[in-house]
């Protein structure tokens, strides 16, 4: 035992703050370059596709060794999900500190989304990643859909639920089929944006889209 503890104290302590080979985690010593991994990658597989990007071209577009992309992620799938991951957080934490501010369920549905087309509108590399790479995978869409967007209808969902508790809307309509209902006519505008031949606000679309929703639901 003495001599393996001798053995030990001769190796050198790994930095705690160093990333963890293939772990997707952000090092808390260089976040900066780790977000630049992930728009380095969400702008490759916007313009090349996911299957055709290689972890060369993302690290060429962040700037950054081959060899320092694999310290956070084996693969370009765990690049991917992070990606998404990172993104889908950061909107969501954005978007409930704004629905705090909001006492009107249905003025939530329409701040939500404006949020959400706007987000989208804003970075056109994420919209194409998410509205054509993403869902040429069975795998990654089902892994996105029971854990990032279980939050999403959740907060859907709760605003319907209180506008049929306040006498806004219908309460014979099932609140998860009318959250589907929202997130499908929204998400549908997002995937007309991304395949438009001509560039428009994205945003613009949130009022006119959740007033023929609203105007369904409305009692």
């Amino acid at each position: 035992m003495a001599s393996v503890r001798k053995k030990d104290a001769l190796l050198p302590k790994r930095d705690s703050a160093e990333p963890q080979a293939g772990t997707g985690t952000p090092p808390r010593s260089s976040p900066e370059k780790y977000q630049r991994i992930l728009d380095g990658a969400v702008a490759v597989f916007a313009e090349r596709g996911f299957h055709s990007a290689r972890v060369s071209d993302i690290a060429a577009r962040a700037g950054v060794a081959d060899g320092t992309v694999y310290l956070y992620f084996r693969n370009k799938e765990e690049i991917l999900m992070a990606a998404i991951n990172s993104a889908f957080e950061a909107f969501m934490k954005g978007a409930r500190i704004e629905l705090e501010k909001i006492t009107s369920p249905l003025e939530k549905l329409q701040r939500l989304a404006y949020l959400h087309l706007d987000a989208l509108g804003s970075n056109r590399n994420m919209a194409v990643v998410l509205q054509m790479e993403l869902r040429q995978s069975v795998r990654f869409l089902e892994a996105f859909s029971h854990h990032q967007m279980v939050e999403y209808f959740a907060l859907v969902r709760d605003c319907i639920r209180q506008g049929q508790q306040q006498g806004l809307l219908r309460p014979d309509i099932n609140e998860k089929i009318a959250a589907n209902c929202f997130f499908g006519a929204i998400d549908e505008m997002v995937t007309s944006w991304v395949l438009a031949e001509e560039e428009y606000p994205l945003a613009q679309a949130a009022e006119p889209v959740t007033n023929i929703i609203l105007k369904g639901l409305e009692r």
